[in-house]
């Protein structure tokens, strides 16, 4: 009678266990309220991409925003604190989490955090600039998957056309290319 409810204990405890998938999990899951997923969509940022904005976002990456804490130095989620956090910080590295968030949803997390995660709020202790420029220091960890994807106002989900997946190459679940 025991062994019928440990297997689907066990399944369940083994489904959840692993860290990798768990961030693969939650990587399409926007982390705005779906209240406020228009409006956050709707902003974008008033900065260049100029070498001196991107020092000033990794400035305060590194400093004051304490980002580097959670999501490493690296942008790659694995930051000292990242382990004890579920669901995982975001891998700013990873193509796919700059393919489906537009820059005004990353400045909404970043203001006012993310429900559900361990992602506070930063409104009070950054400016909007220091946001703005933040998000363009934070997408040069994705190399040529960061600054000219969809990532500026269109981003994926309702109201961006196809899904968000026109012009990309999408890769689908078997690995080929729609086009």
């Amino acid at each position: 009678m025991m062994k019928k409810y440990l297997f689907p204990l066990l399944v369940m405890v083994m489904a959840t266990s692993n860290p990798v998938e768990a961030a693969e999990r939650h990587m399409m899951q926007p982390r705005v309220p779906a209240d406020k997923l228009a409006d956050a969509r709707a902003l974008s940022s008033p900065l260049s991409n100029s070498p001196q904005v991107i020092e000033q976002g990794k400035a305060i990456y590194h400093g004051k925003g304490t980002c580097f804490t959670c999501h490493g130095a690296e942008g790659d989620g694995k930051g000292t604190a990242a382990a004890k956090l579920n669901p995982s910080p975001r891998n700013f590295q990873h193509h796919g989490f700059w393919r489906h968030r537009t820059e005004g949803e990353l400045f909404w997390v970043i203001k006012y955090g993310s429900p559900g995660t361990a992602m506070t709020g930063f409104g009070q202790v950054l400016s909007d600039e220091e946001i703005w420029a933040l998000i363009r220091y934070e997408r040069m960890f994705a190399g040529r998957h960061g600054p000219g994807m969809k990532g500026h106002r269109e981003g994926m989900g309702p109201g961006s056309g196809m899904d968000g997946m026109q012009g990309m190459g999408h890769r689908g679940r078997r690995g080929g290319v729609q086009e």
